[in-house]
């Protein structure tokens, strides 16, 4: 049955960023787990923190609000998380060094919807009453914070697993 109604639809788009935060506090949680020891491990173990927290955020926006929780969406996204550790990585036993870059990268993209959906929230808050414009600009803030972060752990993955220079410095380089 599809709907047109401006309520069901906000339901169905914050259970769809709920499902996403689902894999994204799993992801982060392996991205602390795996880099524990190292120097990045107390700020990978805040960041993952943080997103969980976050998503502890947007669900209680969805129950201010009155809409439906659809557990079984969360459920779907954190099963598609782990079955993702199945990629073919090149190694069969071990970890590759790819999987650092790619890892971060995905989470970069999550933390990028998530904010995207905090702004989405900022832009029709003036139409619900019980969404809060500063807590809103905070949780953004604190996306916005957190792809700084990744991009910086994006940007030492490449060098460590290519050796490589970060690419914004090449494509803004003087030709």
């Amino acid at each position: 049955m599809a709907t047109s109604d401006p309520r069901d639809l906000l339901g169905i788009y914050l259970n769809d960023h709920l499902a996403g935060a689902a894999g994204g506090v799993a992801l982060a949680r392996r991205i602390a787990r795996t880099h524990s020891g190292s120097d990045d491990a107390e700020r990978l173990s805040r960041l993952a923190d943080d997103i969980a927290a976050d998503r502890g955020a947007a669900l209680s926006i969805v129950r201010s609000l009155g809409l439906p929780v659809r557990q079984y969406k969360s459920v779907a996204m954190w099963a598609a998380e782990k079955a993702t550790r199945l990629k073919f990585n090149g190694r069969l036993r071990s970890r590759s060094p790819l999987s650092d870059l790619v890892e971060i990268e995905a989470l970069r993209l999550a933390v990028e919807g998530k904010a995207a959906g905090w702004r989405t929230l900022l832009a029709i808050a003036d139409r619900e009453p019980d969404l809060d414009p500063d807590a809103l600009r905070t949780l953004l803030d604190r996306a916005e914070a957190q792809a700084t972060v990744l991009e910086e752990l994006r940007v030492k993955a490449v060098d460590e697993v290519f050796g490589g220079r970060d690419v914004r410095a090449v494509a803004t380089a003087p030709q």
